[in-house]
Parts: structure tokens; C-alpha cells; sequence
């Protein structure tokens, strides 16, 4: 399919574009009738800075990273201001570049490729918006047409890969906190090893173990490279999204709650909330 890698608007539809819908109504309340469990854990953050995340042309230097450029949100129009979507706490840049480094004691000459991090709160409801119009245009509908049921078909495929923009202390989208990454994994030329699917893409191609059980040879490649994937992120603490195989938190509420489902317990608890 090419780059595994393209801007989430890729296809039909004009980014921008403008509807009659009230989007501040159609997700607020969406997001006051399906609650995510992870939402429900308490924050304690822990003060933690963000930082830049070190971006280098040269693979092979662990401290180093290659970015998705242009940022594919940005081509969108995303508003960002001076903001810059390469940031993440610092405990979570050091946890970055030790994934990094234990993944080049697999493969030497490999890296991790950022393609999204910190994203304010305004982005988060830009692309949430977004995503909802461009899977209207995919269906060919307008948002005056949409049956309740059709409503909320589409509001339920926009909730499984997009956590509503909130702006709540308590409830923060994981990637306002700085302690969430999209990323995947390129080879030695910098070139994205296939994955199977886009980052973004909204179908079940992007579950984590959606090629698990396939004999196909190129399906077991994509599956055992999600695989060495995951292994360098949560060998170092971080955790992946249970629906997006390039989703990966280390702190936040989801993350927290990934730990508590793993040990049983509700013991942790997140250390980084929404940075303004």
C-alpha cells in the first residue's frame, strides 16, 4: 500500500470543511454517556516538564529520533499555534530512548519513527471533529440526514480510536498529557516497516492482534513486527492501546488502568494529567 504512514484526511472530502452539525453538542454528549473506564482513575501529577523529543536525519544514535514531517495534523489545519506536537514529559523521553536502544540490540540499524506525541486540547477536538465529517463523507451522508442510529454508529467507530476532548481536570485525553506517542518502526534508510495498516486508520486492521491468527507469510510479517514493537515499549513500562497497535502510554490514565487490569488490583494510579 506504499507508506504505511499518511495524513488521517487522505481521500475524499476537503479538510475544513464546515457543517451545519453542532459538534460541541454531538460529542459532549457522547462523552457524558460513555465514560471510558481508564477515565475514572485519580491523577496525581506529578509536576514533570515537557520536553522536546531530540530529532536527528542519522539512525543508529538511541537519543535520537525520526519524526513523521510534515506533521500530519498540521497539513490539516490542526490548531496548534506555537505549539509543538514533538513534546512528551521528560520521564517519558528517557523511557523513549531506552525502547529505542533496546530495539537496536535487535536490529542495529532500526529506529522509532514519532509520528504524533503532545496534543493540546484544541487539536484533540479538531481532529475528533475531523474524523467524524470524513467518515461522513466516506458513507456519502450529510449531517442533517443522519438517523439516530447512523448517529451513533458513526460517534461509536470516532470513540474506539479517538478519546473525546474533555475539559475536565479529571478526564484528560491521553495525549494532552504528554505521556502518550504514535509511533511505529523503520529500517535502516529510514524507510517505515510495514505494519499492516496506517496510523489512524479506522478499521479493525488496526487492533494490535488483528493478523495473529493468519497463515498468510506477509500478515505473519506485519503481525511479528507489531510484536517487536510492542515488546521494546513495554519492556521499558510503557503500555499499548488496546485498539491502535502505534498507541503507546507510559503514566497517564490509561496506563494506569492497563496496570491495574494486569495485576488485579487498583493500585496504580496516573502521575501526568492534562498539560494546558
Amino acid at each position: 500500500m506504499g507508506s504505511e504512514l499518511h495524513p488521517l484526511g487522505e481521500g475524499p472530502g476537503v479538510p475544513g470543511e464546515t457543517t451545519v452539525l453542532n459538534m460541541d453538542l454531538v460529542w459532549l454528549a457522547s462523552y457524558h454517556s460513555n465514560m471510558k473506564p481508564y477515565q475514572k482513575i485519580p491523577i496525581q501529577d506529578c509536576g514533570e516538564p515537557l520536553v522536546t523529543i531530540p530529532r536527528s536525519g542519522v539512525l543508529g544514535e538511541a537519543s535520537y529520533f525520526r519524526v513523521v514531517h510534515p506533521h500530519p495534523y498540521q497539513v490539516l489545519g490542526a490548531p496548534y499555534g506555537n505549539q509543538s506536537p514533538y513534546r512528551v514529559r521528560s520521564g517519558v523521553l528517557a523511557a523513549l530512548t531506552q525502547a529505542q536502544e533496546l530495539l537496536q540490540q535487535h536490529h542495529p540499524h532500526w529506529g522509532l519513527q514519532i509520528f504524533d506525541a503532545y496534543r493540546p486540547l484544541a487539536v484533540q477536538k479538531f481532529m475528533v471533529e475531523y474524523t467524524f465529517q470524513q467518515l461522513l463523507r466516506e458513507r456519502q451522508l450529510g449531517a442533517q440526514e443522519l438517523s439516530a442510529e447512523q448517529h451513533r454508529e458513526i460517534m461509536d467507530l470516532v470513540e474506539q480510536f479517538w478519546a473525546l476532548p474533555s475539559d475536565r481536570p479529571e478526564t484528560p485525553p491521553p495525549h494532552s498529557t504528554g505521556a502518550a506517542i504514535d509511533l511505529t518502526l523503520v529500517d535502516g534508510s529510514g524507510t517505515p516497516v510495514p505494519m499492516g495498516s496506517a496510523i489512524d486508520e479506522i478499521s479493525p486492521r488496526s487492533f494490535p492482534d488483528h493478523f495473529s491468527h493468519s497463515d498468510h507469510p506477509q500478515a505473519q510479517q506485519f503481525h511479528a513486527h507489531r510484536q517487536l514493537l510492542n515488546h521494546v515499549m513495554t519492556a521499558v513500562g510503557f503500555r499499548r492501546h488496546p485498539q491502535e497497535w502505534w498507541h503507546f502510554s507510559l503514566g497517564d490514565q490509561l496506563w494506569a488502568w492497563l496496570i491495574n487490569q494486569e495485576t488485579g488490583t487498583g493500585a496504580s494510579q496516573a502521575h501526568y494529567g492534562r498539560v494546558d
